[in-house]
């Protein structure tokens, strides 16, 4: 049984006053998460997103398509319960304290004292909130409030957890957290769902990931599938020598580029052989400070994709009259 399955998924509103004209945001999608996997929704601004996970939580209904969670239509209420959910930008209210806050959303899910108490307590400090706590939350930076949003989105233990844009507004040392985080849900046999601009984070944390597009799914597949693992090049890093004399390797060198404390760094192309461009280095007084091959990123294939689609259908989402 499919965690999260999605068919032909479209929504379109109206737009505009006097002659409104539907808007088609999201196009058909058909997807599929598996439990105790990490999916990552990716796209550029505007591709439809949070449209979808908007209609994963019933908060708007589809125009046409059918969405099922763990096996029920979404707005089951049974379903309710067994799913997490952080919104883009989440809104508290401001003076009561995270606790206050936290304590709230568990009595809905009928979680009583003294296990809601444990609760609360534990999740604050697995999301990084200590002493601040009890304080109101209008005191609250963007990037602690979303810690505070993922505390609540887990107050439930859930089993399906979805998550718009989890990263945004912390800083280096949340992000790493947030990603401790999703890991350990996976671990524990959650399935979670979330939409990210950080692509880095999502090579690192997903099994499948989906590239959405002008409300359309361009790509959908593990990362093994989508990046091509050969190598495109190698990135050669040499000091002691100087740029006009890696010019004369010839051919095996694509480019070379300077950089601070007398080092150079040399693009070698993918049919090189680096221990030749190495002993020609040596041979020429230079030294060896680092290698690494050049492959294809998860970025490079997302910009790919998004291109091709948005060069392929430059006439915009308004739907045609009558």
């Amino acid at each position: 049984m499919a965690a999260i399955q999605t068919d032909g998924l479209t929504k379109d509103y109206a737009i505009g006053f006097w002659r409104p004209r539907p808007y088609r945001a999201l196009d058909g999608i058909t997807l599929r998460v598996e439990a105790n996997e990490v999916f990552g929704f990716l796209g550029p601004n505007g591709a439809g997103k949070t449209t979808t996970l908007k209609l994963l939580m019933q908060l708007i209904y589809p125009t046409s398509g059918s969405i099922s969670i763990l096996g029920r239509p979404a707005g089951d209420l049974e379903v309710r319960r067994r799913v997490g959910f952080l919104p883009e930008a989440p809104y508290f209210y401001d003076y009561l304290t995270a606790e206050e806050l936290l304590t709230y959303f568990a009595g809905l899910f009928g979680i009583r004292n003294p296990e809601r108490r444990r609760r609360v307590s534990d999740l604050l400090d697995q999301v990084g909130i200590g002493g601040e706590r009890r304080l109101p939350m209008r005191k609250f930076s963007k990037g602690m409030l979303q810690r505070v949003g993922l505390a609540q989105a887990l107050i439930n233990d859930p089993e399906v957890v979805l998550l718009d844009e989890p990263m945004s507004g912390l800083d280096p040392i949340g992000r790493r957290d947030v990603r401790d985080i999703i890991l350990s849900l996976r671990d524990r046999g959650c399935t979670v769902f979330f939409s990210s601009h950080i692509l880095s984070d999502a090579e690192t944390l997903c099994s499948r990931v989906g590239i959405l597009v002008g409300g359309k799914m361009v790509a959908m597949g593990s990362l093994s599938e989508m990046l091509a693992f050969k190598v495109a090049g190698w990135e050669l890093v040499v000091a002691g020598i100087d740029p006009a004399t890696l010019a004369t390797l010839g051919a095996m060198v694509r480019g070379v580029a300077p950089m601070a404390d007398g080092r150079c760094t040399v693009d070698l192309g993918p049919d090189c052989e680096p221990e030749r461009a190495i002993a020609a280095v040596h041979d020429r007084g230079g030294r060896l400070v680092s290698l690494n091959p050049l492959r294809t990123t998860l970025e490079d294939v997302f910009i790919e994709r998004v291109k091709a689609s948005q060069a392929a259908a430059p006439a915009g989402r308004f739907m045609p009259e009558g």
